[in-house]
């Protein structure tokens, strides 16, 4: 039976939906992903660039409010930010949560330049921590 993952962020914009995208990538058949938001805000047009420029298209994930029928169905729900942490609803006891806290690359200022190289350097942390928890699953 496939493990149902939910990435939870504050507007399900940049970093729930990378998380998604790499765990539908690293993670296979094995999983069944999903990502949301306290509020939808839209997918942000970096965090797809920056997902595409690493062979991963992410472009029809959905920017969805999280759904509290959702919550009674996951095994694991994981937050990438702060704000969903604290502001996550209550869960169901059956449900493992956890906290992977990543800084938010839609605050980057400069140039496009320095805003990508935020992106990046925050697709590929999330990229570590997912593959770190895969090769854990593997070994437990």
């Amino acid at each position: 039976m496939k493990k149902k993952v939910l990435f939870l962020c504050t507007g399900n914009a940049c970093r729930s939906q990378m998380a998604e995208g790499w765990l539908k990538h690293l993670g296979g058949d094995a999983f069944e992903v999903y990502s949301a938001g306290i509020v939808a805000h839209g997918k942000n047009p970096r965090a797809i660039a920056a997902m595409q420029d690493a062979g991963i298209d992410i472009s029809g994930q959905k920017s969805e409010a999280l759904d509290p029928v959702l919550l009674d169905e996951i095994d694991l729900l994981i937050t990438v930010c702060g704000n969903a942490d604290e502001s996550c609803p209550v869960i169901p006891v059956t449900c493992e949560k956890q906290h992977w806290p990543f800084d938010d690359p839609a605050g980057a200022e400069g140039s496009e330049e320095e805003i990508m190289a935020e992106f990046y350097r925050v697709r590929d942390q999330i990229r570590d921590k997912i593959k770190a928890y895969l090769a854990h699953k593997r070994t437990n």
